[in-house]
């Protein structure tokens, strides 16, 4: 609305500025429509009513249609003429009394709604906003009425006395009370009230007023004792018999109170340490709240020794607020009989009385009382078993009958029996007697008269290693039959005759668990022995020892440790092995013991052709299948050692086999150890002498056949076959025959057989014939005994051991044949001639030295260093050469073939 106010001002500042331009009596117009539009409507009229003509009291001249009127507000009860200017109601009623903005005015002030026209020129060449007001007059539609046709008001009692009871205000409707009005001579009033309005015509409503008078609490209770029974009560004194029974009658008490309600509902209770007490005579729900009977009762037996006469208070206190209360009194006087049997100080008298003691000793004193007088009180003891055991104390203790004084006739001991009990009666001498028992109990204390004593002399216990520290081992019990300070044990560890548990164990008082301090290793000690000792407290102290044997039980925390072979040794097998030759003999040691030691050896990996397979027991590796030209080369097999235990642990190691006819080219096979080293477990090099290398010739064939022509490779066969003839019979040429290794030396010369024995026979050659084993050495003696070391650690090239070869095993110098400029070796004068050793010989490398040692297969020798070997004296040829500093031995059972 406030921007259509801005819209409208700006349109007629824009339309005043153009007025020269209209004809003048427009203007008049105009200027009459300043004024403020104001029309008076009574409430409650139908729709269509017309209230004014908005055009004609501004003046404007309508009717050419060219003039047009928008009601711009108030158009929820209002209503305009386009073109008329007609103002008048709409559908919808108008209520002055629910108007919002008509709730909360006065009588002087009037109830309107305001609205405004919007005035539009010819063609819009002008607009002009006006506003207007509505007062909308009361009438007569609304009739009084109050909030219930019945008025229930509430007055105290006691209001000050005046001479009118009540009065009601005429104008505002207030009611006032005039006079003193007592709740119990008048406790209601009833009236009718009407309330009238003053218009035209007036109206009228009535309610019913019920005027209940509030209770003040301005009455006390009253208290009434009376007579009841057989019990004498007069002047307010009562006479009772010490005897009468708990829970007697002796009097009425009857409470009143003249208030009603909370005022009106009484508490009565007797005030007092007193044997009595009161009880509700009736437990009817009809009796009225403020009147009330008790029965004064008796709540304990009544003495007369102790108490001869009683005052008994009753209070009464209303519930008002605040309360008002009363008292009454009534004195009771007790009468004597002779009811009071002897009564002991305690009903358990217990005494400590040591063992070992001296016959006739004093053990107690008891000592009993009657309130009674003369031979009623006059009392003598007697020991009497204890209802709890039928033993009679007579022949243990006795009792003076006029003293009391209780005496032992016999030796204690308190670890035969630390107890006895047993009563004690007194009885008065009147007629009849009465009498009273107390229990004695006497507890037999202790002296330190034994000693600790362990359960067992030899305490044995068996525990795992690798048991956490400060972990419970065992549990020794020691028991004390004394008491007290006497049994209280102080439990230490006692070194054995080694020392062995000095740190290692403690042990704890409360529970004898021994603890370790240590964590178990039986590898290192199986069992321990040592000694607890026992202190008890008395004085002078007692103890005893034990001997405990702790016996460490073995897990299986330890691995299988493979000490042969090395992972990067080797074994030459030859082609011509016969089945089930022995390649190899895997060992392998555990530190642990029963099952955990059992060790149990598999082929894992690297034998994908089946050839060679282990003993599960001993380890024994032997070939199984025949080998054929394709498996010449390095074999890796991957063996896992495992112990039975529970969980099993394994180690893996590798054991190389290189199948050829011989070891020609020894650096060659080493650096494919070094690379097998780094080469995955899970890829399989078996059948291939030289895997890498193989691959790089077959992409150079490959390239080859590609851009080589048939007939050029005729020619080039052509001319390697008269090559190959050409060179002599001893040297190596590569890939001579597709059946033989690329390692393979030169055939022998058939026409030449070997040599035999002296008695014509050739030399029968074992199951290990021809088999090398070649183990390599670490730097300062170290062996590469598991895959689980760093390849990192692997041996260099040329950093070889030296090894045994078996029978019929290859002469490496004469068949060691090097690219390398390498001179030729100068022979020693014990040497064979060589011309008919060698047709070419050179120096071996240093690493390459090598110990010939026929039996079966071997490992590298112990006595090996860097540069050289010392062979068995016990072979029958030995050829030593010398280059510089390297030295080259050979040695063989079987003779070697000449003029190869």
């Amino acid at each position: 609305m406030r921007k259509m106010r801005t819209l409208f001002g700006f349109v007629h500042c824009c339309c005043c500025c153009f007025l020269l331009l209209l004809p003048p009596p427009l203007w008049v117009s105009l200027a009459a429509a300043k004024q403020l539009l104001r029309y008076r409507l009574a409430e409650e009229g139908p729709a269509d009513i017309r209230i004014g003509n908005v055009a004609s009291d501004l003046g404007i001249v309508t009717g050419s249609g060219e003039v047009t009127f928008s009601l711009e507000s108030g158009s929820d009860y209002l209503k305009i003429d386009n073109m008329t200017g007609e103002l008048s109601t709409t559908e919808r009623r108008i209520d002055r009394e629910k108007l919002p903005q008509c709730q909360m005015i006065f009588d002087e002030n009037e109830c309107f709604l305001d609205f405004e026209v919007s005035v539009i020129g010819p063609s819009q060449s002008w607009v002009d906003l006006f506003e207007g007001r509505v007062i909308i007059l009361d009438i007569n539609d609304n009739t009084p009425t109050f909030p219930s046709p019945v008025l229930t008001l509430t007055v105290e009692e006691n209001r000050p006395s005046v001479r009118r009871l009540l009065r009601l205000d005429e104008t505002s409707g207030w009611l006032s009370v005039l006079h003193r009005i007592d709740r119990e001579e008048v406790n209601q009033l009833r009236f009718t009230v009407m309330a009238r309005d003053r218009g035209q015509p007036p109206k009228t409503d009535k309610a019913t007023v019920v005027l209940n008078i509030r209770d003040e609490n301005d009455n006390v209770p009253t208290i009434d004792i009376r007579k009841i029974g057989r019990i004498p009560l007069r002047d307010g004194v009562a006479s009772v018999a010490e005897d009468v029974l708990v829970d007697t009658p002796i009097a009425l008490v009857q409470v009143s109170d003249r208030d009603q309600g909370e005022n009106g509902v009484v508490t009565c209770t007797v005030v007092g340490d007193v044997p009595f007490q009161l009880k509700p005579a009736s437990e009817g729900e009809g009796e009225p709240q403020n009147k009330r009977k008790y029965f004064l009762h008796t709540s304990a037996p009544l003495d007369y020794e102790a108490v001869r006469e009683y005052n008994v208070v009753i209070v009464a206190v209303d519930s008002g607020s605040p309360s008002l209360s009363s008292n009454n009194s009534l004195l009771v006087r007790v009468a004597d009989t002779n009811d009071n049997p002897p009564v002991f100080g305690q009903a358990v008298l217990e005494v400590s009385f040591p063992e070992n003691n001296s016959p006739g000793e004093r053990v107690a004193t008891v000592v009993a009382t009657d309130a009674d007088s003369g031979k009623n009180a006059e009392i003598f003891y007697s020991l009497e078993p204890s209802p709890l055991s039928s033993e009679a104390p007579g022949g243990i203790f006795s009792i003076d009958p006029d003293s009391g004084d209780v005496l032992v006739q016999a030796v204690l001991d308190r670890e035969q029996r630390d107890t006895y009990e047993f009563q004690v009666t007194a009885r008065d001498k009147g007629a009849p007697a009465l009498q009273g028992s107390t229990t004695v109990v006497v507890r037999v204390a202790d002296r330190n008269d034994n000693e600790p004593r362990f359960m067992q002399d030899v305490f044995t216990f068996y525990v795992k290693e690798n048991l956490q520290p400060n972990s419970p081992v065992g549990m020794v019990t020691v028991m004390d039959s004394d008491r007290g300070r006497n049994a209280e044990l102080s439990l230490s560890i006692q070194p054995g005759e080694q020392d062995q548990a000095a740190g290692i164990f403690s042990i704890e008082n409360d529970t004898g668990t021994i603890y370790s301090t240590i964590s178990f290793d039986r590898e290192q000690q199986t069992s321990y022995t040592f000694k607890v000792k026992a202190l008890d407290g008395g004085e002078p102290p007692r103890s005893a020892t034990a001997t405990v044997n702790l016996f460490v039980m073995d897990e299986n925390d330890n691995p299988p440790a493979v000490t042969f072979p090395s992972n990067s040794s080797y074994t030459v097998l030859p082609p011509s092995s016969n089945l089930r030759t022995v390649v190899a003999t895997v060992l392998a040691t555990d530190a642990d013991t029963g099952l955990n030691a059992d060790l149990n050896f598999s082929i894992v990996g690297g034998n994908p052709f089946k050839l060679f397979e282990i003993d599960p027991a001993s380890g024994v590796v032997s070939l199984v299948g025949k080998l054929a030209p394709k498996h010449y080369g390095l074999h890796r097999l991957v063996v896992q050692v495992n112990d039975s235990g529970q969980p099993p642990q394994s180690t893996t190691a590798l054991l190389h086999v290189f199948v050829n006819e011989s070891l020609s080219n020894a650096t060659v096979v080493e650096s494919q150890v070094a690379r097998s080293l780094h080469t995955p477990l899970a890829q399989d090099i078996a059948g291939d002498p030289s895997y890498e290398l193989s691959k790089q010739r077959l992409s150079i064939v490959i390239g080859v056949v590609a851009g080589i022509m048939t007939v050029i490779l005729l020619i080039l066969v052509v001319v390697m076959a008269r090559y190959c003839r050409s060179k002599g019979k001893h040297g190596y040429e590569a890939g001579k025959k597709d059946h033989e290794d690329f390692f393979t030396p030169q055939q022998h010369d058939k026409a030449k057989k070997p040599k035999k024995d002296k008695k014509g026979k050739k030399g029968k050659q074992p199951l290990y014939s021809s088999i090398v084993t070649v183990e390599a050495s670490k730097p300062n003696g170290q062996r590469y005994d598991s895959v689980n070391e760093k390849l990192s650690d692997s041996p260099s090239m040329g950093r070889y051991r030296s090894v045994n070869g078996g029978p019929g095993s290859p002469d490496l110098a004469r068949h060691y044949k090097s690219s390398s400029p390498l001179p030729t070796v100068q022979l020693h004068p014990q040497s064979p001639t060589a011309g008919k050793k060698h047709q070419a010989v050179q120096e071996l490398p240093p690493a390459n030295t090598f110990v010939g040692a026929g039996d079966n297969i071997s490992i590298g020798s112990d006595h090996c260093s860097e540069y050289s070997c010392q062979a068995s004296s016990k072979y029958s040829k030995q050829a030593t050469y010398k280059y510089q500093k390297s030295k080259t031995t050979f040695s063989t059972k079987a003779p070697v073939q000449q003029g190869i």
